[in-house]
């Protein structure tokens, strides 16, 4: 590592943190301080006695709190046993299991939801056939519950994918002693295994509480209003932007969000969970005996049925001309596709053009960031990643109403054009929010790259910006290539904030399309053909990456 930095580092770390505070800080500290400020500027908390002295406010604060916990218990149910099958047991299906892992997050929990609906609601296919067979019904569409069900469905990967990693990296040996000691099955779990893998499971479980309690999308689509993040909408937009109520509403969803992180570092603060060795080696699995293997398969394909409903649902959905109280669609169709087609074409390409953009950006400056991180001394480099993680707590509809705030009468330099009026206010507000996955794969991936390839490199005579465009940054391909495609993948499905800046149609990607169509009725058959040609749209994406990633590995191997 160098002693020194140069002054273009500096200059670089300057730009990224100048982007960072314009872009992300000074519009959430906007929004905070109208929440704490009279409109002379004096500190008050009278926006907060407004606040709990309304009956809906308090009924939609405890709403969305309610919500988010039961969404991680609900989605621990299904991933933890998910996790715990396929680390440390043989199990023929573990490859399925890491599918499953990633499937359901192609789809936006919001686009599904009305297909699940037609599922899983009143009058939906599952409960005709259980009012058929056993004259009971079950509410698992009503009010919350259905926030909840679609909301742990979609979820439940970020538990299975950190718990999964963590629990490959506790040493058996110590489930061994554990044995030996006289513990076994779920005694053995709780009490050795699952406590060692706590830190994968509270990095699991703070995501999905951040992403369930601000999630405005799939409350809309279900027309549940009375929670926190749909509530600051409809203030916005129905009363105005300088609704305090509005601002109160944003300011806990960003001090709940940051508390959910926080909590989960704190809980793990001064608790040693190192082990001496890593686990999880295929020879170290247990068999199963006959009867967990039949409740191990039956629980696995109990958990795939409901993860592909709502995939299911939206195909039939997308090809349904009728579909009313009936277990499947009485009609089928294709004209929803040539709707979505002749009327949403521009939708498809504002959504490459937004989403590709703003996942270049995340890889340009996530790489940026990890370079001063790894390879250089630059004073405030912590700073910087400290700045671009907080991006994750932040809620979408808060940095919607921060930009509507702050950004209402600029105008773009030497242009006179307003921009919250372009595609640009699109590209920058979803690569400030999806920044973290970028700079997390680069980070990985730079570490995997030996400072003393660099080094040879500049012996060779090239220089240090030379080096890091053809030595550093191919062998960092397959990082950032995951980096860009989980941005592009989690822009695609933005709601949040893409209500709340479209301010004209022709400005509008696909998930606003999905949105609009989806509150009638009658546009909920266009609305699904949309909604299967994102998902077509984001695992053809997905695909190719895999395949870029393999061919290169190939590649590689061939030269050695």
């Amino acid at each position: 590592m160098s002693p020194r930095f140069t002054a273009a580092q500096a200059l670089v770390a300057l730009a990224i943190a100048a982007f960072l505070l314009v872009f992300l800080m000074l519009p959430v500290l906007n929004v905070i301080h109208i929440a704490v400020t009279e409109p002379g500027g004096a500190p008050t908390l009278e926006h907060f006695r407004s606040f709990f002295s309304l009956t809906l406010m308090r009924e939609s604060f405890w709403n969305s709190l309610y919500v988010a916990l039961m969404t991680v218990l609900c989605a621990s149910v299904i991933a933890v046993p998910l996790a715990y099958l396929t680390v440390r047991f043989q199990f023929r299906g573990a490859a399925l299991i890491q599918t499953l892992g990633v499937l359901p997050l192609v789809m936006p929990a919001f686009v599904g939801a009305a297909a699940m609906q037609l599922l899983f609601g009143r009058s939906g296919s599952v409960n005709l056939l259980l009012t058929d067979w056993f004259d009971i019904s079950l509410p698992l569409m009503q009010g919350l519950n259905g926030v909840i069900f679609v909301e742990a469905l979609h979820y439940f990967p970020f538990i299975l994918l950190n718990l999964a990693a963590s629990l490959a990296n506790v040493d058996v040996a110590m489930e061994e002693a554990a044995q030996n000691l006289g513990a076994s099955g779920f005694r053995l779990f709780r009490r050795v295994v699952f406590p060692l893998a706590m830190p994968g499971y509270l990095a699991g479980a703070s995501l999905v509480f951040i992403k369930v309690f601000d999630d405005l999308g799939t409350p809309l689509v279900l027309n549940v209003t009375n929670m926190l993040a749909p509530q600051a909408y409809l203030r916005v937009t129905s009363v105005g932007i300088e609704d305090p109520i509005g601002y109160v509403i944003c300011f806990l969803l960003v001090a709940f969000s940051v508390a959910a992180m926080w909590g989960a570092s704190w809980f793990l603060r001064g608790r040693d969970y190192a082990t001496l060795q890593r686990g999880g080696a295929s020879s170290a699995r247990r068999r199963l005996n006959p009867w967990q293997a039949a409740l191990a398969y039956g629980w696995v394909g109990g958990v795939l049925m409901l993860v592909l409903s709502p995939h299911l649902g939206l195909l039939m959905l997308s090809l349904a001309k009728v579909w009313s109280f009936s277990v499947v669609p009485d009609a089928w169709t294709l004209e929803h596709y040539a709707t979505v087609i002749n009327d949403s074409s521009r939708m498809l390409w504002n959504t490459l053009l937004y989403c590709g953009s703003a996942a270049l950006i995340d890889v340009v400056i996530g790489t940026a960031i990890a370079y001063l991180l790894v390879r250089t001394r630059v004073p405030g480099r912590q700073l910087l990643d400290h700045m671009a993680t907080v991006a994750l707590a932040m809620p979408g509809v808060v940095l919607g109403i921060g930009y509507l705030r702050t950004f209402r009468d600029f105008e773009i330099p030497f242009t006179g054009v307003h921009f919250l009026g372009t595609a640009l206010v699109f590209i920058v507000a979803y690569s400030i929010r999806r920044l973290p996955y970028a700079l997390r794969s680069s980070t990985a991936a730079l570490a995997q790259v030996h400072l003393s390839l660099e080094e040879a490199a500049q012996n060779l005579g090239a220089s240090r910006g030379r080096t890091i465009v053809r030595v550093v940054v191919p062998l960092m391909m397959g990082g950032l290539l995951a980096g860009f495609v989980t941005s592009f993948i989690t822009a695609a499905g933005e709601i949040s904030e893409t209500i709340l800046l479209t301010s004209r149609e022709s400005l509008a990607p696909m998930s606003y399309g999905i949105y609009l169509y989806m509150q009638s009725i009658a546009g909920r058959g266009p609305g699904a053909a949309l909604g299967v040609l994102a998902v077509v749209l984001v695992a053809f994406g997905t695909y190719l990456s895999h395949r870029f990633v393999a061919s290169r590995h190939a590649a590689a191997e061939r030269r050695q």
